[in-house]
């Protein structure tokens, strides 16, 4: 059985290497700058598995900022070919090139002037007869056992989706910046988009301390804010952070009566790094880790002016998969 299923793999990725034996330079040319200098959308067309490898090829041009949709030729003959104008481009998507419902959609998009870029198999079909641009995604025979199910031909047409994509895509100089603006929730949007003050506690969830504050004052505030820190202000500017390992040390190198004389200005490690409210969560994170004398575990958010406006735990980093 698993020999079955390497050789499965073996034969889609060879289906993919002998694709690019087939490849016409100029056509590719051609189908890359309409795609490339399309002042409209692009839409992606294809019935059954092909329709499904058109819904991702859509979905990929989209996510670099391209504006492209799925069409169904089914629903695109009841009304919704209103949404294709003369500045779009078509791609359709079909192996054998006769699908009869692409067939059919194909007049009412030649008097609309469109371009149009074939994906198939047969270079001599009607499809491709019909087309502008014809990219040839033929394969010698599917990964099926019968050979019937479409697997390496629909693996092809997404790979050749895929490489128009990233080639148009590099033409235009996307940025991982650009990227992430349309990925705020994945791992690169986080990095490149997600900022610290969406992270923090801010200073309503926090009790702050004076200098003068007390031993139980403290360790109340450390307790109650569950940042496993407090801030020292004075006049709204941090001048120290305690943590509950400073609460643990003076424990450590005081004796049980001495405890309750010191104070907030006693324990607090003075002038800590601090870093500026808008500042990218994946900076911080390295600020923490990295930090020259030990990794820190919160970080303290001031405002433009200095003034204290919450703290940041490496605890909620992590948590949302951020690392150094």
């Amino acid at each position: 059985m698993t020999d079955k299923f390497i050789l499965i793999l073996q034969l889609e990725a060879q289906s993919i290497e002998r694709s690019i034996k087939h490849i016409n330079a100029a056509q590719v040319a051609k189908a890359a700058n309409y795609l490339l200098n399309c002042p409209g959308k692009i839409i992606v067309t294809g019935v059954g598995k092909s329709g499904i490898v058109a819904r991702k090829i859509a979905a990929t041009f989209t996510s670099t900022g391209k504006t492209a949709i799925y069409l169904s030729p089914c629903d695109a003959l009841h009304g919704d070919l209103g949404i294709v104008d003369c500045t779009d481009v078509v791609m359709m998507l079909s192996h054998s090139g006769e699908t009869e419902e692409l067939l059919a959609i194909l007049p009412h998009l030649h008097r609309r002037g469109v371009p149009l870029i074939a994906l198939t198999g047969r270079l001599q079909s009607t499809l491709a007869r019909s087309s502008t641009v014809v990219l040839n995604a033929g394969v010698d025979r599917e990964a099926c056992p019968l050979n019937l199910a479409p697997t390496a031909s629909t693996t092809v047409a997404m790979a050749i989706g895929d490489a128009l994509a990233m080639v148009v895509m590099e033409q235009r100089g996307i940025t991982p910046e650009d990227f992430a603006i349309n990925h705020p929730s994945g791992f690169l949007g986080k990095r490149l988009t997600l900022t610290v003050d969406t992270l923090m506690l801010p200073t309503v969830q926090l009790t702050p301390l004076q200098p003068d504050s007390n031993w139980t004052a403290i360790i109340a505030a450390i307790t109650q804010g569950g940042a496993g820190a407090a801030c020292v202000l004075q006049n709204s500017k941090l001048v120290g952070l305690i943590t509950d390992g400073d609460l643990r040390r003076s424990l450590m190198h005081h004796a049980p009566e001495r405890l309750n004389q010191l104070t907030a200005g006693d324990l607090m490690t003075k002038n800590p790094i601090t870093i500026p409210i808008g500042t990218l969560a994946q900076n911080a994170i390295e600020i923490m880790e990295k930090n020259h004398r030990k990794p820190v575990s919160v970080l303290p958010i001031t405002s433009s002016d200095g003034s204290f406006v919450g703290l940041l735990r490496l605890h909620d980093l992590v948590r949302i998969g951020l690392t150094s």
